[in-house]
């Protein structure tokens, strides 16, 4: 019998591999710049590490930060509007269950289908709620750990990125020397992520590969030759 059994193998970590992907993107294209910038003003690498360090600890704590909030703000816009559902099933049922039979008109369903649906919901105050919230204004309840999580994953994804395109300086004393080969890590590093990247989401990852290294190369390049014009 179990050999039967329907298993599905949906991905469910969405939240965390997009905060993985802004931290991690982010990381890699950024201190890159930089340090690219840097290493055309100067001949010794301890200045790029040095500076390339202490802006991985900015971006680090500043990207944390906006996923902090970023995740905060759902949160508490999710509470508004639980109250908000809560108080027209109270004060407007009415205009409740017609929204509910639009619902469910929108699938193609008949008052023969949705009629014992509708009398569950409205003697299960809560469960009505909870049906508004997700089918109507598309919100789930999110993780009351979500934004602490948010933070630490945006912000250990920039650090571990941007530790990548600062190897070779920390390797290397000739910033020159270093910078070829900062570039070409990088844009590995860019193409196995996106790689890794397509394989969890479901893309192709050799499309995936091609499309994260161009877009970065592409952002890195630029954020490159505006700190070179600086410089």
């Amino acid at each position: 019998m179990s050999s039967y059994l329907h298993h599905e193998t949906h991905f469910q970590s969405s939240h965390t591999l997009r905060d993985i992907v802004i931290g991690m993107a982010d990381g890699l294209t950024v201190p890159f710049a930089l340090a690219a910038g840097i290493s055309g003003a100067v001949a010794g690498s301890g200045v790029v590490v040095t500076a390339g360090m202490a802006e991985i600890v900015a971006g680090s704590i500043a990207m944390g930060l906006g996923g902090y909030l970023a995740a905060q703000g759902e949160s508490e816009h999710y509470a508004s509007e639980l109250v908000r559902e809560e108080l027209e099933i109270v004060e407007k049922p009415q205009a409740e269950v017609e929204e509910v039979i639009e619902l469910f008109r929108h699938y193609g369903l008949k008052e023969q289908h949705y009629a014992g649906v509708i009398q569950g919901l409205k003697a299960n105050p809560l469960a009505w709620r909870d049906f508004m919230m997700r089918f109507e204004l598309g919100l789930e309840k999110p993780d009351p750990k979500r934004a602490g999580r948010s933070a630490l994953t945006i912000g250990a994804s920039y650090i571990l990125g941007g530790l990548v395109p600062l190897a070779p300086y920390m390797a290397m004393a000739s910033a020159a020397r270093a910078l070829p080969w900062s570039i070409g890590v990088t844009l590995v590093a860019l193409a196995v992520f996106g790689f890794v990247k397509g394989r969890f989401t479901g893309a192709a990852p050799l499309k995936s590969a091609l499309q994260t290294a161009g877009i970065g190369g592409l952002a890195a390049a630029a954020a490159f030759l505006l700190a070179r014009a600086i410089s």
